[in-house]
């Protein structure tokens, strides 16, 4: 339906099946009760063990977003980044998720990698014909603020809970930007890394 009204290509439609197994994947670790980092405790029919089918859609949809700014407002990459180091970058930062519950948490140490290797790298778009520049770095923390604020209304109408919001409400840690920021990095570079590849391809 999204490539027949043509909301989406079928490469964003591959991507976002990506980015929904991706988040699925990371959903059911985190949820699971020797974890137990947040949980869905509404009874659910679509459910894949702890986790409705939805929230691997929630990542999708930040990938979606990523893929559709990037054909709509014509993004192009200054100074861009090495694309193996960043590879490896997405891969350790999504390795993180899981293996700082048994081993060293390393996020800010990947966060430090991260600004060093896009420190010279921009993001230029057109949004109205007019074409603006922005380092990529602030459009990584931007979108997870953006997706912070979504997650206070998601927890507060009860799509999912932390710990500390099964008795009563309250907002999210800040702290969690950080998290999202690192998801959105791996979405950008998942992203900027099928671009590069499909850019190698038609050339």
């Amino acid at each position: 339906m999204l490539v027949f009204t043509k909301i989406e290509t079928i490469d964003e439609v591959k991507t976002i099946a990506l980015f929904h197994v991706i988040g699925l994947l990371l959903e059911l670790f985190k949820t699971h009760p020797a974890i137990g980092s947040w949980s869905y405790p509404e009874f659910g029919y679509l459910k894949i063990g702890t986790v409705p089918l939805y929230s691997g859609f929630m990542y999708a949809a930040v990938g979606s977003y990523i893929a559709q700014a990037w054909r709509r407002f014509d993004v192009h990459l200054v100074h861009p980044h090495r694309y193996f180091l960043s590879g490896i970058l997405c891969v350790a930062i999504y390795l993180n998720f899981f293996t700082h519950h048994f081993w060293y948490d390393i996020r800010w140490l990947l966060m430090g990698i991260t600004i060093i290797l896009f420190s010279k790298t921009s993001v230029e778009f057109t949004p109205l014909r007019e074409i603006r520049k922005m380092p990529v770095v602030v459009s990584f923390v931007l979108i997870a603020f953006f997706i912070w604020i979504a997650e206070n209304i998601s927890t507060f109408f009860g799509a999912w809970k932390y710990p500390d919001q099964l008795v009563t409400w309250t907002t999210v840690s800040i702290h969690k930007i950080g998290s999202w920021s690192l998801l959105v990095i791996i979405s950008f570079i998942l992203i900027a890394q099928l671009k590069h590849l499909k850019g190698l391809k038609t050339t």
